[in-house]
């Protein structure tokens, strides 16, 4: 039988034990835990997921993590450790319940509540805010937006909850979509407890940056500000906050994707978006859940339709913290490649690429067979941490 899901995640944090000086066959000495660490302690501790648990596990009360991982795997909670009992969140690979997926359905049981939530990753894949639009008495078209930050906390599979702050109440923020050329005006809101910015990739004035010392700088808590700037160049962007410590407004959820459609436009197609991230649940600066558009394992156990022959264009952004790289690998086919989407030319024919963060790339691929093919992170530890999902390739007109 193969190494089950949470085999998988205790070796993980005994190598992070390690790394940080910890015997794993001792008690763990915790770290003085700072404010962010205790707030998820409190909200996470006591749900059900052995996942939960073994994300906190190294900062919580002196107990051997070989142990730990016992109680992880068998569904039971050494006492002493001042953990709820939790259900295992693995099945034995060849036999998921999880639609037959086969050595896949090696995954977080359960489904995340998307309704708590007000967020989904199916409907997410196709959702594009357009703005609201006018005209200029120039004659060029505006796309006016709001975009509120809020801190919000989110579940990142079933039954294990992070503490995000948030664009518009979701991880990923809001995908934003304007033509090349458009004027654009967002309104930023700070509805959340620190202070943030909007930074946006792309051309523009140097107080639109969004960073602090230059222009507005940091928007405060209650506070908004206005940036407007031109729709250049086109292709593949993304927003995020860019306040100190970045790497902590980033990680927390402050990004989302931000396209600039050619003048001339591009070839009708399915399209997709796709945002690459990972979540540090116990703030010690690795990542235990890795996923695209949040949810890990989502689109293994909701395959993402498309038709036989159709093309799919799926937009892909990098927005993993703590890892220096992450990657994208489709089975059973190759795809263009059009890195940053600024060119109408793809660059490479392939079915892997890798991106560091806030890296892109417009892919584009058809299924010339139907059936059901993975795509997955080419890191396998991401894959076997939540980053993999399926495509069900139907007959022409099944979709």
């Amino acid at each position: 039988m193969g190494v089950t899901f949470l085999e998988r995640l205790a070796a993980r944090i005994a190598r992070i034990g390690r790394r940080r000086g910890l015997r794993t066959d001792v008690a763990a000495v915790p770290d003085v835990p700072d404010p962010s660490r205790r707030e998820f302690i409190r909200a996470g501790v006591g749900v059900v997921g052995g996942l939960a648990v073994a994300a906190v596990a190294p900062r919580l009360a002196p107990y051997p993590l070989a142990n730990l991982a016992r109680g992880l795997r068998d569904g039971t909670t050494p006492s002493g450790t001042g953990l709820a009992a939790a259900a295992p969140l693995i099945t034995s690979p060849g036999h998921s319940g999880q639609h037959g997926l086969g050595h896949s359905g090696n995954i977080a049981v359960g489904e995340v509540d998307t309704k708590r939530m007000a967020y989904d990753p199916v409907p997410f894949l196709t959702q594009f805010d357009r703005g609201k639009v006018s005209q200029l008495p120039n004659g060029r078209t505006l796309r006016e937006f709001q975009v509120v930050a809020h801190d919000r906390e989110i579940e990142i599979a079933p039954g294990i909850f992070f503490p995000a702050w948030t664009f518009n109440g979701t991880v990923p923020g809001t995908t934003l979509r304007v033509r090349e050329g458009d004027r654009v005006r967002i309104q930023f809101v700070n509805a959340g407890t620190h202070p943030h910015t909007m930074h946006f990739h792309g051309i523009h004035r140097a107080e639109m940056d969004g960073v602090p010392g230059v222009g507005p700088g940091e928007i405060p808590p209650g506070g908004s500000f206005t940036y407007e700037f031109d729709a250049i160049p086109f292709g593949l962007h993304q927003y995020h906050c860019h306040t100190l410590p970045l790497k902590r407004h980033i990680h927390k959820g402050l990004y989302g994707m931000f396209i600039i459609d050619p003048r001339q436009g591009r070839p009708p197609a399915r399209e997709l978006v796709m945002v690459m991230n990972a979540f540090d649940t116990n703030f010690d600066g690795e990542n235990e859940v890795y996923a695209v558009n949040t949810v890990a394992f989502h689109y293994a156990k909701h395959p993402i339709r498309v038709k036989r022959n159709e093309l799919v264009r799926i937009y892909v952004v990098n927005m993993t913290e703590f890892d220096p790289i992450n990657s994208i690998h489709i089975h059973g086919n190759f795809f263009h490649v059009y890195r940053t989407g600024t060119s109408l030319v793809p660059s490479e024919y392939t079915d892997t690429i890798m991106l560091c963060q806030a890296e892109r790339a417009i892919l584009e691929v058809r299924f010339p067979y139907a059936g059901r093919f993975m795509f997955h992170a080419h890191q396998s530890e991401f894959t076997e941490l939540g980053w993999m999902g399926v495509f069900e390739v139907t007959g022409d007109d099944d979709v």
